[in-house]
């Protein structure tokens, strides 16, 4: 197992090397990672919405069912090496702190990963959601869904900054965990408590929010596009770069500085 200094020095090299890479590399493993994302919001969707008389009898068991399955995403996004906005909020602070990047290039990084991650998970709305038929109207799955995304985009803006902010502190904990890990099995569980925590939290992940929300919106949710954009994803990714960057991303990088 990595101790936490030689984590902060994997998480430098790791992120100095999605630097290197070519545009369309990183954007093409940026849709891939939206999509990856996407399908454990689908199967968390499917499996929690498909279940209500738990609903009504234990709501909490509920959470903590949507919670479990979620985090088969982010283990593939870590377990195959594609891209991940928010974990790169954090993982791109690093090397910036450690002046081996300039802050233009980790906005490069930034931009071409959420761009990526929104393609995969609209796509993943519209072939694997709506395509597919799993959300038939009034089904439970399906009310379920509409439920989700109408609560997402009722919160105030200030409500949904702080869920975004403390879903990626626990999303990028999951992420230094698992780099801590030698063994697929200790990555996966790494991985899987604290994004089961964040998620049965009902916090507010960016790219998740790409996918089940424009899949509400296929599946009959009166909202415009405005309402996703300003309402509930502009202050998700907000709170997402602070949790990110500044809770995880800057100051393990300056609490393990190389010439401590």
């Amino acid at each position: 197992m990595l101790a936490p200094a030689g984590i902060v020095d994997y998480v430098e090299h790791s992120a100095l090397d999605k630097v290197a890479l070519p545009i369309n590399r990183l954007l093409v493993m940026a849709i891939i990672g939206g999509m990856f994302i996407s399908l454990g919001g689908l199967l968390a969707l499917v499996i929690a919405g498909g279940s209500p008389g738990l609903q009504a009898s234990n709501p909490g068991l509920l959470k903590f069912v949507f919670g479990a399955v979620f985090p088969l995403g982010f283990i593939a996004v870590v377990l195959t090496g594609v891209d991940l906005f928010t974990s790169n909020c954090a993982t791109q602070m690093v090397p910036l702190q450690r002046r081996k990047i300039s802050a233009g290039t980790v906005a490069r990084v930034w931009l071409l990963s959420y761009g990526g991650n929104f393609i995969g998970a609209l796509f993943t709305a519209w072939a694997f959601a709506y395509m597919t038929g799993l959300f038939k109207p009034n089904e439970p799955a399906t009310l379920y869904l509409l439920n989700v995304a109408h609560h997402k985009l009722e919160n105030p803006f200030v409500t949904t900054f702080f869920k975004g902010m403390l879903a990626n502190i626990l999303v990028c904990v999951a992420a230094w965990q698992a780099y801590s890990a030698k063994d697929t099995l200790g990555r996966m569980f790494a991985i899987w408590l604290p994004v089961m925590a964040f998620v049965a939290l009902g916090m507010e992940h960016s790219i998740a929010n790409m996918f089940f929300i424009p899949a509400a919106m296929l599946a009959g949710l009166d909202a415009s596009w405005g309402d996703f954009l300003l309402h509930n994803l502009l202050p998700a990714t907000l709170g997402n770069i602070v949790g990110g960057a500044l809770v995880i991303g800057l100051p393990y990088a300056w609490l393990y500085q190389q010439d401590a």
